[in-house]
């Protein structure tokens, strides 16, 4: 009974810590990856890293494409069923690690559906450490006083955001 308890505890503890650190985990719909794939530009061999994978679905499409894909995520149930389907795909890794202290600077394109509270945190990140031309897509939320290169809004579906480092 205790080691169920301990299992709970892991998987509700982990997920409260990822919502507190970035966001809590609510998947990229699935009809939303032609949309993705439109902004994304991803060319073989590019790097891709998602911040905060979930269960890994965009890590698996970027991979597919040719592009060296990575995704972080620190909830363990969306960590190991990303993880376990990684085993499936080239060219995807997932990594159980806080993307906040991963290096990320080779970036050529980075994926975040962060909350509009964190950001502003990640922008000046992102900022910092990518260099020119990277692309960033945010999902659902923008991020504030970045231009935006191109967006995508549809009725009744979260928008997203492209954006260009400078």
């Amino acid at each position: 009974m205790n080691w169920i308890i301990l299992i709970l505890f892991l998987f509700l503890g982990t997920s409260a810590y990822a919502g507190l650190r970035a966001a809590p985990w609510f998947p990229t719909w699935s009809r939303d990856l032609d949309r993705f794939f439109k902004l994304a530009d991803i060319k073989p061999g590019q790097k891709f890293y998602d911040l905060g994978c979930g269960d890994g679905k965009i890590v698996f499409a970027a991979a597919k494409t040719g592009a060296q894909a990575v995704g972080f995520e620190i909830s363990l149930l969306p960590y190991l069923i990303a993880k376990t389907r990684s085993f499936f795909v080239k060219n995807a890794e997932i990594e159980f690690r806080d993307f906040w202290n991963a290096d990320i600077s080779n970036a050529d394109i980075v994926y975040l559906f962060l909350t509009p509270k964190v950001n502003p945190k990640a922008k000046l990140r992102l900022e910092k450490e990518l260099k020119k031309g990277a692309r960033v897509i945010a999902y659902t939320w923008p991020i504030e006083d970045w231009p935006i290169a191109k967006e995508d809004l549809r009725p009744g579906q979260p928008p997203m955001y492209l954006y260009i480092i400078q």
